[in-house]
C-alpha cells in the first residue's frame, strides 16, 4: 500500500490528518467542521431548493397533462356538446339552427315511456340491493372459511364477470328462446309447466333481465367482500368466541360493522351501475317487447339514434347524467365521508 507523503508534520498517533478540501478562492478562514475535525458539506443554497421544487412539479405534470387531456376531451367536452345539443330540435344532420331552449326535457319528463324506464331502473336496483348483494356476502362469507376446493369455487363464480356484457347477453338469449336450453331442462326435470316467453312476455322480461345481470355481477361483489373479510383479523372473532357470543352474533356485531367500508363500496357500485345498465338490455330484448324492458340508456339510444331524434336524446342523456352524478355526489358526502377521512388519514400519517 503506498504511502503518505511526509508533510512535515509529526503526530503522537496512528491517526492520519485529515485532508483538507479544495475551497473557492478568495474564501478567508478555515472550513467549516464538525466535532470530530471533519468538514462539513456546504448548505443546499436557496437556488438548490427552488430548483429540486420545480423539477418536482415538471414530473408531476408530466404524468398529469396526458391523462387530465383525455379526460377533458373523452369525458368533459361530449358532456358540454350533449348539453348543448339538447336545446336544440336536430336530427343529427341538418344544421342546429332550430332552439328549442328546455322543450325536449319538458317533452322527455311528459313521456310515459321515460317514466316508466325510470322505474325499470329502480327495480332493478332495488332488487339488486335486496337480493343481489346479500347473496354475494352470504357467498362470501361461506368461501371465506377453510373448506377443499373453494379456489375452484372462487374461481368458477366469479368467471361470468369476465366475460364482455355482449357474450353474455347473446348466450342468454339463445338459452331463453323458445324451446331452447332452459325450457328443454325444465321439461326434462318435469317442470314444463314453467315455461315461458322469458323475453318476450312484458310482465316477466324485466325480472330475466335482472337474473342475468344477477349472474353477471355477483361474482365481482362476492370478491369484494372476500377482500375485505380476509383484512378482518381472526382474533376478533376468536375474542367474541371466547366471551360467549355465537357464531351468528359475532358475524353481527365483529364481521358486519368491519366489513362496512367494503359493503358501502359495493352498494354504490352497484347502483350507478343500475343507472347505466345498457349493454345486456340492448342486445338482449332491444329495450322491448313494448318498452317493458326499456332503462333510460336504451330509451336513450332508440330515441336518439334510431329515431334520429339527436336533441331530444341529448336531453335524455343529459337527464341521466344529472341522476348519477346528483347520487354519486349526495352519497360520497353522506355515506362515504368516513371512509374517505380515514383513507386520507392513514396516507398521511406514512
Amino acid at each position: 500500500m503506498p504511502q503518505a507523503a511526509d508533510t512535515g508534520h509529526h503526530t503522537n498517533g496512528p491517526a492520519a490528518v485529515p485532508a483538507q478540501r479544495e475551497r473557492p478562492p478568495g474564501a478567508t478562514g478555515p472550513p467549516p467542521t464538525s466535532r470530530s475535525g471533519a468538514v462539513r458539506p456546504a448548505a443546499r443554497t436557496g437556488s438548490g431548493r427552488v430548483g429540486a421544487a420545480w423539477r418536482k412539479r415538471v414530473t408531476i405534470a408530466a404524468f398529469l397533462v396526458p391523462a387530465l387531456a383525455l379526460y377533458v376531451l373523452l369525458t368533459l367536452v361530449p358532456i358540454l356538446q350533449g348539453a348543448y345539443y339538447s336545446a336544440f330540435d336536430w336530427n343529427g344532420l341538418e344544421p342546429l339552427d332550430q332552439f328549442v331552449g328546455l322543450q325536449n326535457y319538458r317533452d322527455a319528463l311528459a313521456d310515459p315511456v321515460f317514466l316508466a324506464a325510470l322505474r325499470h331502473v329502480l327495480v332493478i336496483l332495488v332488487l339488486s340491493l335486496v337480493l343481489q348483494l346479500p347473496f354475494a356476502l352470504g357467498l362470501a362469507v361461506l368461501l371465506n372459511q377453510r373448506m377443499r376446493g373453494r379456489s375452484l369455487l372462487r374461481l368458477l363464480f366469479f368467471l361470468p364477470y369476465v366475460l364482455s356484457d355482449v357474450i353474455t347477453a347473446i348466450v342468454w338469449r339463445l338459452l331463453l328462446q323458445p324451446a331452447g336450453l332452459v325450457d328443454d331442462t325444465l321439461d326434462s326435470m318435469g317442470f314444463g309447466g314453467l315455461s315461458q316467453l322469458w323475453l318476450a312476455d312484458p310482465d316477466i322480461v324485466l325480472y330475466t333481465v335482472f337474473v342475468v345481470v344477477s349472474w353477471k355481477y355477483f361474482g365481482f361483489h362476492m370478491i369484494l367482500y372476500l377482500a375485505g373479510l380476509q383484512q378482518i383479523p381472526t382474533e376478533l372473532e376468536e375474542a367474541a368466541a371466547l366471551d360467549g357470543a355465537s357464531r351468528a352474533q359475532a358475524f353481527r356485531y365483529v364481521t358486519l360493522p368491519l366489513l362496512g367500508p367494503t359493503i358501502r363500496i359495493s352498494v354504490f357500485l352497484s347502483i350507478i351501475g343500475s343507472l347505466q345498465l345498457f349493454d345486456l338490455v340492448w342486445v338482449m330484448t332491444n329495450g322491448g317487447p313494448v318498452g317493458a324492458s326499456h332503462t333510460t340508456v336504451t330509451y336513450m339510444l332508440e330515441r336518439g339514434f334510431e329515431r334520429s331524434q339527436f336533441g331530444y336524446g341529448s336531453a335524455v342523456a343529459v337527464i341521466a347524467f344529472l341522476i348519477s352524478f346528483a347520487f354519486a355526489l349526495t352519497y360520497q358526502r353522506v355515506v362515504l365521508r368516513r371512509d374517505v377521512a380515514g383513507a386520507l388519514t392513514a396516507m398521511g400519517a406514512r
